[in-house]
Order: structure tokens, then sequence, then C-alpha cells
């Protein structure tokens, strides 16, 4: 993103038509926002989902107002090519589309815990009866995790190919569309993030590498502790059910505490994508208006 990165900037550092100069408050609140998002671009833990909603949502924001400015309405209806815009418009329904799969991943995650915490509270003692819940509900995570991977690695190659296309379009895109450009790559970047948190944040982080060489160089008690402490409390569950159908015992506490932080980081979730699918929308129906306007 490199090529966005120094591209955007040199544009936004000069006076032209298409946006206003950088003592412009908007300009400068988009920078601070994409500036903060690049710093934190590693999977959230449950303690940062909401922070990291709350940045995407200040950055959709400060896209809404720029969209408000006539000037900015005038720039991108007389100065996009037929490309341009077909490029915007894509980006859009892109993120819309992400954010939507999203959204249905995080219903079908709060669908099977319920399930399960409702057959825990039907047939408690009954361990037979909730091992075959506990494998019904690994088997609807496998898929919803099989279906995050595969849309993680799609995000890869369009975060790429934003990146060659803004590199090559340097000397014949306007500034707005940079600016709108590196925002869709970031806001890219920190979608794919997030689904690493719902499905295997462990297979992305670059510490789970060192957990799993520095794990034969800890006594045994120590390695597991940190094993524990590394996991997020979608992979707590997953490993509780998991050692519950493999014979071991299971804390009856322990696994009804990863479960109330399950269902507190779901909701996180659910509340986060929904309100940054509005925003998305929104901003959406802003560009369909000024290209048809």
């Amino acid at each position: 993103m490199a090529g966005i990165e120094t591209n955007t900037k040199f544009s936004l550092h000069i006076r032209s038509n298409s946006l206003p100069t950088t003592s412009h408050p908007l300009v400068l609140q988009f920078e601070e926002h994409l500036q903060r998002l690049k710093g934190s671009e590693a999977t959230p833990s449950s303690s940062t989902l909401s922070h990291k909603f709350d940045e995407l949502k200040d950055l959709h924001d400060c896209i809404d107002k720029l969209f408000q400015l006539p000037m900015e309405q005038q720039a991108l209806a007389q100065e996009c090519n037929a490309k341009q815009v077909s490029d915007l418009l894509e980006g859009s329904l892109r993120l819309l589309d992400i954010s939507s799969k999203a959204k249905d991943w995080i219903m079908q995650s709060k669908e099977s815990m319920q399930e399960l915490q409702s057959n825990i509270r039907r047939k408690r003692g009954d361990e037979s009866v909730f091992a075959a819940a506990a494998a019904k509900y690994l088997i609807s995570r496998k898929m919803i995790k099989k279906a995050v991977r595969n849309a993680s690695e799609n995000l890869k190659g369009l975060k790429n190919d934003i990146t060659c296309s803004s590199s090559k379009d340097n000397n014949n895109t306007s500034p707005i569309v940079f600016l709108l450009k590196e925002a869709d790559a970031v806001t890219l970047s920190s979608l794919q993030n997030l689904l690493s948190f719902i499905s295997d944040p462990k297979g992305h982080s670059k510490w789970s590498r060192w957990t799993s060489v520095s794990k034969f160089m800890q006594p045994k008690r120590v390695a597991s502790d940190s094993q524990e402490s590394n996991r997020n409390e979608f992979e707590k569950v997953d490993a509780a059910l998991q050692s519950l159908i493999n014979g071991k015992p299971l804390s009856a506490e322990n696994f009804q505490s990863y479960m109330e932080n399950l269902e507190m980081c779901i909701q996180d979730l659910e509340i986060g994508f929904e309100q940054l699918s509005r925003k998305l929308i929104r901003n959406r129906v802003s560009l369909l208006n000024i290209f048809n306007h």
C-alpha cells in the first residue's frame, strides 16, 4: 500500500481544484483517521474490537462530510472518467458486500452459540447430549471459519488490485479519487483483520509463530497458560468443546465464563458491523447521487 500512501500524501499537500488545501479541517481529519487505522493493522483483541469499529466509522464519517462539499461533488462529477466512476462504485459495493457477509457470519455464530447454551440448560448433567451439542456447534464453526478464510484471501487480492490501479493512474487521477481509493484499501485491510478475529487470528499473527517455538522452551504448565491467554473468545470455546469431545474433563465454571465472554464479543461484532454497514450505504448513495446528477 506504499504506492497509495505516497501518492495520496502528495496529492493532499498541493492546491488543486479537486480537494481543499491542507488547511481544510476535513482533509486533516481524514489523514488522522487514515494513519490511526494504518497504525493498528494487527488482528484486534476483544478489548479493542469497539475501538477498531470506531476508527472505521470515523473515517467514513469524514468521507461522508467530504461528499457534502459542493466543490467535491463538482470535482467528482466533472473530473472522473468512466473507468474511475466504475472503480469507485465497484469499490463501495465491494465494501458493502463483505460487511454484509460478515454480519451473516456473526448472526450464524450467535445462533449456534444460543443453541449450544439452550442445550446446556435443558440437558444439564447429561454428558452425551452435551457432547452431541458441542459437536454440532463445532461443525457450524468449521463452516463459518472456512467461509471467512476464503473471503479473507479474496480481500488480499482486492487490496493488491487497488494498490496497482492507483500506482498506474498516478498522473491521471484526481486527488479526491486517490483519497477514496486509499480509504477503500485501508477499510479492506481492517475488515480482513476483523474477519481474522472470527476465524483464526493465530494463523495471521506474527506472535503465534513465536509462541509455537517458545512453548518448547517453557515448562509444560507455563506453556499451557501462555497458549490459553493468547486465545480469543471464539478459540477458547472451540478448544474447550474439542477437549470435551476428546474425553478430557471440562470445568463448568471456566466454560460458563468463556460463553459469557463470547456472547459479549459477538454482540460487539454485531453492533459494529451493523453501524459500519449503515455508513457504507450512506456513502454509496452519495456517490450514486453525485454521478447521476
